[in-house]
This record gives C-alpha cells, sequence and structure tokens, in this order.
C-alpha cells in the first residue's frame, strides 16, 4: 500500500492542520500515513537534500528563521546551502512544517490544503 509520509511537530497548530488533512486525503485515497515526528527523529542531510529537490526549494525556504536558535547562531552569517542543511540537521526545530511526501513529491503544507497538490 502507498503511503503518505508527513514530518510532524505535535505541538504547532499548522502542522496539527496538516496532518489532520493528510489523514483525510489518505482516508479518501486508500493509503497509509506514515506520522515521523521529525524532532524525535530528525532527517540527515540526505533525507533533507532528497526533500528540498521533491519541494523545489532552496534550503533557506525550508528554515524557520524566526527561531530563536537561527537569529542567535545563523542569521547574521553569509551561508551556503550545505551549511543550512546541515544546521536544519542539527537543529530540527529550525525545519519548516508540516512537510508531507507522497512517492516521489512533496510540499510544505501551509496552508493544509496544499496537500491536494501531490495528487
Amino acid at each position: 500500500m502507498d503511503k503518505l509520509i508527513i514530518w510532524h511537530n505535535p505541538r504547532c497548530r499548522k502542522s496539527r492542520e496538516g496532518l489532520a488533512m493528510t489523514q483525510k486525503l489518505a482516508e479518501e485515497k486508500n493509503l497509509a500515513v506514515k506520522i515521523r515526528k521529525y524532532l524525535d527523529q530528525p532527517p540527515t542531510q540526505e533525507e533533507l537534500k532528497v526533500v528540498l529537490k521533491m519541494l523545489g526549494m532552496k534550503p533557506i525556504e525550508l528554515v524557520r528563521t524566526k527561531e530563536a536558535i537561527w537569529k542567535e547562531n545563523f542569521k547574521a552569517k553569509d551561508l551556503t546551502d550545505d551549511q543550512i542543511i546541515e544546521a536544519m540537521a542539527q537543529y530540527p526545530k529550525l525545519i519548516e512544517r508540516p512537510v508531507v511526501i507522497y512517492k516521489n513529491k512533496a510540499v510544505l503544507a501551509r496552508p493544509a490544503e496544499k496537500v491536494l497538490e501531490l495528487f
């Protein structure tokens, strides 16, 4: 059975909305949903590179630039894409959420309806 994968943070309202939409869509399409609490299971740098390619985004576009970790450690620096990816792998709280992946496509589900773009 095909499955939708969601990088989810249960403490985030936008992520919960994205999860609800993902689960509803999965039910309609008879798909499984795999929830990855990415703060507990951070993506590797390689996984981030693959997902960024699926998203069609530059690394900085997936960064939560308002996070204290970013402001204190990275904001003033001129970072390469690889350094930004390294920062997200080291500090997964910096990753914008929720990311929903299906087959070889991914969306940043903000707003939650963006999940529909996977089909």
